[in-house]
């Protein structure tokens, strides 16, 4: 005997009704017999536990297909098994996508139906006990493994513990380098899509022509090189969470296509013709103002309303210098063990110039420069003398070709500045720092080539030759 628990059991058929209660019962659950849409819903809506609700699907008044909609809105976490009649393809699959967790066909199988309760009934607890887990790991390393204690981000961190579970769309804004898309699989993984898939997808790194069939996949044949059907990460995201990042990045086109896709739920392959049902959750994410975009014509306002439901904004690491020592402690315990190192501990000065630095690249700098120091280390202890010297001096790395002479200068200390310029010390530090290199550049500041070499061509710096890498 496995799991037991309270089923709710849905059916106008009181002998077929009656014969599955029989079966259930046998297996130690506790059932609660209802003949029609209207009753169980009043179950659902009552204080009553209610672990699993097995429902046919074609019923007098309240069909289960309706009844499957209310009850996904009212109990989420509740297993849902829909009785389609036999044959009906067309039934068991809309079931599925309206978000029915299995079906059976009539006439039922008790043994089968007691095997598929069990099933649903143990991954909804391999669910629960996953999210209990969670829980005590966050008083011990952070939520979802993102380190940080400072008032700023425990901010950050309420809202996506409120926001998690709702199926709001939420468009993350923060600079390169500040974790996004931990934050998106932050939320994925404590939302009700927990047990879907988490599909993430860089606008930037790809280009136009091709970002579309990314997005929506293609039909054999579409173009050239389309050698076979490829399922596209909207299809993919199916059921579970779609996150796309550089969102800014999208065309024009893409932009329509997006908003009609969040407008109808259904997208078309490229190169087909049939229109595919498709229940995801959007997760957005950018590093520009969204706002300017959309007054500079860049960007759809009725999109942008579309993803910004739920905001969230996470600070740059300069406003929250507090949590540097967590941070680089997180890291070299990483890195010890990725590398094989033992460094032990640090020389104050060391971390009295890491707080002293601005950090344009964020958290992403950090980690990389927290790398470094683990690998080239000599003992266990870290010194202020390791670090290079734009890092030990809290400067600027010398200018590369092109690039301002303004930025080869090193303030002796920092102070609040516009973001675009924030951004633009970010981009040239870190090219500096890849020796020009712009692949590994586009690669350390999490941004795409293409967005990497504008925003370069904006700020006049030649190129350099290494594109084709």
């Amino acid at each position: 005997m496995g799991l037991t628990a309270r089923i709710l059991l849905v059916d106008d058929d009181d002998g077929s009704r009656n014969a599955m209660a029989i079966g259930l019962r046998r297996s130690g659950h506790e059932v609660i017999e209802r003949d029609g849409g209207e009753a169980a819903l009043a179950v659902l809506t009552s204080d009553q536990a209610v672990d699993c609700v097995v429902t046919d699907v074609r019923m007098p008044g309240m069909d289960g297909y309706e009844l499957l909609r209310r009850a996904r809105s009212l109990r989420p976490e509740v297993a849902i098994l829909m009785v389609t009649a036999f044959g009906d393809v067309d039934g068991a699959v809309r079931a599925l996508q309206d978000g029915a967790d299995d079906y059976l066909t009539k006439p039922v199988n008790l043994v089968e139906l007691r095997r598929r309760v069990e099933q649903q009934l143990e991954r909804r607890s391999l669910v629960q006990q996953k999210q209990e887990l969670k829980e005590r790991l966050e008083k011990l390393v952070g939520f979802e493994g993102i380190v940080g204690r400072s008032p700023a981000m425990e901010r950050v961190l309420e809202r996506v513990r409120v926001v998690a579970p709702a199926p709001s769309t939420v468009l993350i804004v923060g600079e390169s380098g500040t974790g996004k898309e931990l934050i998106a699989n932050a939320i994925h993984e404590h939302s009700t899509r927990a047990a879907g898939k988490f599909v993430a997808l860089n606008c930037g790194a790809i280009p136009g022509e091709i970002l579309e069939a990314e997005l929506f996949g293609h039909e054999r044949g579409a173009f050239t090189g389309a050698h076979q059907r490829r399922i596209g990460k909207i299809e993919t995201a199916n059921g579970g969470t779609l996150f796309l990042d550089e969102i800014s990045e999208l065309s024009a086109d893409l932009q329509v296509k997006l908003l009609r896709v969040l407008e109808e739920r259904k997208i078309t392959r490229v190169g087909g013709n049939d229109e595919i049902v498709v229940d995801f959750r959007l997760l957005a994410a950018t590093n520009r103002d969204l706002e300017r975009e959309v007054s500079e014509g860049r960007f759809r306002q009725d999109l942008y309303f579309r993803l910004r439901v739920v905001p969230v904004t996470i600070p740059p690491l300069r406003q929250r210098q507090e949590d540097i020592p967590l941070l680089v402690s997180h890291f070299i315990e990483r890195f010890n063990r990725d590398l094989g190192r033992r460094v032990e501990r640090l020389e104050p000065a060391l971390m009295t110039a890491l707080k002293a630095y601005a950090w344009p690249g964020n958290v992403r700098e950090l980690r990389n420069v927290v790398e470094n120091l683990v690998l080239f280390a000599t003992g266990p202890k870290l010194l202020r003398a390791d670090l290079p010297a734009e890092y030990a001096m809290s400067g600027v790395p010398s200018a590369i070709g092109g690039a301002p002479a303004a930025i080869a200068a090193a303030p002796e200390s920092w102070a609040p500045r516009p973001m675009d310029e924030l951004e633009r010390e970010a981009i040239l530090r870190t090219l500096a720092f890849t020796s020009g290199h712009r692949a590994k550049a586009a690669h350390l500041l999490g941004i795409g080539l293409r967005t990497l070499q504008r925003k370069l061509k904006e700020y006049g710096v030649a190129q350099s030759g290494d594109e084709a890498e």
